[in-house]
């Protein structure tokens, strides 16, 4: 600990340090830096403790001598309060000096005061820059229950970050897992939108670490769990001039389904998670576009050549070829005047047309066409089985990554919207029965969105509406019930701003895009602002960590994976600099016919 100068000033949010000379600045320049920490006496055997903002210098000229002095802005973070035990850290702590009073330059003894592992502060990320003695701990439970903000641009080390931080949490460490005779109650589902993570999380088997992998092959997604708003995302285009009337037939054909198919239950609603037959729905709707019908007397009969055929839409989950309207003339074979009454008139070409396409896509299997191990659809009873996949209850798997890179992007709203409802219903009616019983939930889960401006983006058309509302539900509701979020993004400006104005922690790395600088500037408090100006200077795996978690906003230097997620860069002159490779092309065009 070195004396380097006064207080000139001091305020609430600033102090101001006079250097008197070049030379005490030069034996010190080291500890002088931007974002780097001091320590100031208040007169009482207190600290107060500051970060660097800016240092700046005058120049003036004494018996023609040149002569330097210094002035070091501050902002305060806290304080060094001397107690029986000795110097104890405490965050926010106002301990204000007066002008004259001692400032110095922050020791290894100091450091290791703040940031020291204790009972609260004890889940190590990595080490402090420029200080790789010191380890950097947050408070877990601050850490990963409330929600988290991880941003840089593309070779930031993102994945490596997020894959450390999660590594750490779940027991892996140098491809070896912690856990092996004693597996933990960890939770953490990844959307991967690149297929980057499973590599992260795959170690020996020896190790028995289960990671639960879902990608678009074994990945089984009933389109009966959708909502209203999700089904109608994929089948209604609400820019079409009868869309209301395709809403209104559509919606009244599955309720109608969902209780054909469920008699016992008392009440079934559009929303209700229940089975019903999209493809009946599909029956259903083409049968309306061209219904038509004739009268006996009282009675109403459907308009066909193959049976009479009273009028009755139970009728209708079967195609029925119906006969034209004839307008005012009988219609010869049936010898009746037929009409449109019910119909559509063909209203409905389109809507069904797109309905067929969707359901012969054979990329939407997933969705709209899931079987089960035996070959048989899924039906009601078997919801939880469906749920235990995603919370990998199936093989108990501590990371569940939802590989969503062959997932077609016209659905990848919709795949997120459905998974993440679904496990925030499952955390909310799970919290309610523990609640019951003055429990609180005791299985709490991560949910990592991954590149999140994809399908959480700030600004967007309807094909983003539902997952935006299921994410951003999860951001306003979701800590009550044990469910967080990390979000991660190289583009934080164009998130959704509910979602990030509800993170309580942020790793900021290495940031080059001067809007996304300010937006997440904005976000943070004022204290930080001279380490967010070293946002677009950060070295690889270097990151400002603030929150809630943290005993002091930090630049801390995150250590890589073992194992490392696929996300590293294609070393592409070194690859052009090799001899001439052939491909496989009829392999590449195997696979590209299998996913198109």
């Amino acid at each position: 600990m070195n004396e380097i100068g006064h207080v000139l000033s001091s305020s609430p949010d600033k102090v101001s340090i006079g250097i008197g000379n070049l030379k005490t600045l030069e034996e010190n320049k080291t500890d002088l830096q931007v974002g780097k920490f001091l320590k100031i006496e208040d007169g009482n055997h207190n600290y107060a403790v500051a970060i660097i903002n800016n240092l700046t210098a005058q120049k003036s000229e004494n018996n023609g001598a040149i002569e330097w002095t210094f002035v070091i802005e501050a902002s305060p973070v806290g304080a060094l309060i001397n107690n029986e035990d000795g110097l104890e850290f405490k965050r926010g702590t106002k301990v204000l000096p007066v002008p004259t009073e001692i400032a110095h330059t922050f020791g290894a003894e100091d450091l290791s005061i703040i940031f020291s592992n204790d009972s609260i502060y004890s889940f190590e990320v990595g080490s402090l820059s420029g200080n790789a003695n010191v380890p950097f701990c947050i408070d877990g439970d601050r850490f990963f229950g409330k929600h988290i903000g991880v941003v840089g641009s593309t070779g930031s080390g993102k994945s490596c970050a997020v894959s450390s931080l999660i590594q750490n949490a779940v027991g892996i460490a140098n491809a070896k897992n912690t856990n092996r005779e004693n597996q933990k109650n960890s939770h953490v589902i990844i959307f991967d939108i690149h297929s980057e993570y499973s590599s992260a999380f795959t170690v020996d088997n020896e190790e028995k670490f289960n990671l639960n992998k879902l990608d678009v092959d074994n990945l089984k997604l009933p389109y009966w769990l959708m909502n209203a708003e999700e089904l109608e995302s994929i089948f209604i285009e609400s820019n079409e001039q009868n869309s209301h009337n395709q809403v209104s037939q559509f919606k009244q054909a599955v309720i109608l389904n969902k209780e054909k198919y469920n008699p016992s239950l008392d009440k079934v609603t559009y929303d209700s998670p229940v089975f019903f037959s999209i493809k009946e729905v599909y029956n259903y709707i083409c049968n309306k576009n061209i219904l038509t019908v004739y009268e006996e007397g009282s009675l109403k009969y459907f308009a066909t050549l193959d049976e009479k055929m009273e009028f009755n839409e139970e009728c209708l989950w079967e195609k029925i070829d119906f006969v034209p309207s004839t307008g005012n003339a009988k219609h010869k074979v049936l010898d009746a005047k037929v009409s449109k009454d019910g119909g559509f008139n063909g209203e409905f070409d389109r809507f069904i047309s797109r309905l067929e396409t969707k359901l012969n896509d054979k990329r939407l299997a997933f969705l709209l066409d899931p079987v089960k191990n035996d070959g048989t659809p899924f039906e009601t009873n078997d919801f939880s089985e469906v749920i235990k996949q995603f919370l990998g209850y199936i093989d108990k798997s501590n990371v569940t990554v939802v590989d969503l890179s062959g997932i077609p992007f016209e659905v990848l709203s919709i795949t997120v919207s459905l998974i993440s409802r679904l496990i925030f219903d499952f955390a909310f009616h799970y919290s309610k029965i523990r609640h019951a019983t003055d429990d609180t939930n005791d299985i709490p889960f991560l949910i990592v969105c991954e590149e999140a401006h994809n399908y959480i983006p700030k600004t967007g058309g309807a094909e983003y509406k539902a997952s935006k509302k299921s994410i951003e539900r999860i951001a306003k509701e979701g800590r009550k019930y044990g469910l967080s979020l990390m979000v991660v993004s190289q583009r934080p400006s164009e998130v959704s701003e509910t979602i990030f104005s509800q993170c309580n922690n942020f790793i900021a790395m290495r940031l080059t895009n001067r809007v996304d600088q300010n937006y997440i500037k904005a976000l943070l408090p004022d204290s930080s602002s001279s380490l967010i100006d070293l946002l677009p200077s950060l070295n690889q795996g270097e990151a400002f960590i603030v929150g809630d978690s943290v005993i002091i906003p930090s630049l801390v230097q995150l250590p890589k994976p073992n194992p490392e997620p696929k996300s590293a860069s294609i070393d592409t002159y070194k690859e052009w600099a090799e001899n001439w490779k052939d491909i496989t092309f009829e392999k590449i065009v195997e696979r590209w016919r299998k996913e198109g």
